[in-house]
């Protein structure tokens, strides 16, 4: 009998690590599939401006991503709806439809984003099947890592390339530029947002700058303020940028090499929030905020935009 419980308690030990082992492997292999999936770079470099789980919940300015996931997994049946869903907010905008209308009241209603729809449909896919990082703050009981960034350029072991080494550094720096600029339109308007540009774009790209050792600039054909005027090398470049962005690709950085240095560059691309300030004259453009721009910037160049063009680029410089 005392065999017979031994012999039960050695099988049960041993299935039960053979269950155990293929567990822990479908989760690796679910991780991996992820982080190779192309949407999660999609969502993480179009979408975290305003929605990334690192922001606190007192500084944020749109709802985290997993909170947009929850919200549509409720309201559809299936993956395809999810994806037809998503696509179609980011398509159309509107209070009337919005399927988070408390975000809406805090927020406001997000600016249309125009991107290639297979880039849509990329990330709403992988929203739909994988794990998105939630805030530290987003559920109080769970015991979620610490979100704070720190400047490394190593991820989960694997040295980060050049290319996603220099737009890091550009989207965080959008990030911050975003956050602040945006906030700065809900709270006190265009006018202000004007302001906080002429006033703090600098300072806060440079205090960037410092963060990653890095020289970050943003640089535009059409310049607003003179100091960003770009080179020749950088005058190709946007031209190349406006080709794809015309012809509806997903644009990818270009990475210049040297001996010692990196140069990185990244197109900036407007959206119907830009054309506040950078749109046409009483058409996007209202009298007062034109007349401001005048104002602060006599030289400007930067208006006539519509949306989903690009108005400049990322130029980072950085040692490899």
């Amino acid at each position: 009998m005392r065999k017979l419980l031994l012999l039960s308690a050695f099988s049960v030990f041993i299935f039960g690590c053979g269950d155990a082992s293929k567990q822990d492997k479908s989760t690796y292999d679910k991780m991996m599939k992820a982080k190779k999936h192309p949407g999660k770079k999609m969502m993480e470099n179009n979408c975290y401006v305003c929605h990334s789980p690192k922001t606190d919940e007192d500084s944020r300015i749109g709802p985290p991503m997993i909170a947009v996931k929850e919200q549509y997994l409720k309201t559809t049946n299936s993956k395809e709806e999810f994806i037809k869903a998503i696509k179609d907010w980011i398509e159309n905008p509107n209070a009337e439809k919005a399927q988070m209308p408390e975000e809406v009241k805090r927020f406001g209603v997000m600016p249309k984003q125009y991107f290639p729809k297979e880039t849509i449909e990329q990330i709403a896919e992988y929203m739909y099947e994988f794990d998105i990082e939630k805030p530290d703050w987003y559920e109080s009981q769970a015991q979620i890592k610490d979100g704070a960034e720190e400047e490394q350029t190593q991820t989960n072991g694997e040295e980060l390339s050049y290319a996603d080494r220099g737009l890091k550094y550009a989207l965080t720096t959008k990030a911050v530029l975003g956050k602040n600029l945006m906030g700065t339109i809900q709270k006190k308007g265009t006018i202000e947002a004007l302001a906080f540009c002429n006033e703090r774009a600098y300072p806060l790209t440079d205090s960037m700058s410092q963060i990653h050792n890095a020289t970050i600039k943003r640089v535009s054909d059409k310049p607003r303020n003179p100091n960003n005027q770009a080179n020749a090398k950088e005058l190709r470049y946007i031209e190349q940028f406006k080709t794809s962005v015309a012809n509806g690709e997903e644009p990818n950085p270009i990475v210049d090499e040297t001996q010692e240095n990196v140069r990185f560059y990244y197109p900036i691309v407007t959206n119907s929030m830009c054309l506040q300030c950078h749109g046409k004259p009483n058409e996007t453009i209202e009298p007062s905020t034109f007349e401001k721009i005048k104002i602060l910037y006599p030289n400007d160049k930067a208006i006539g935009y519509s949306a989903n063009e690009v108005r400049g680029i990322w130029s980072i410089n950085f040692k490899k």
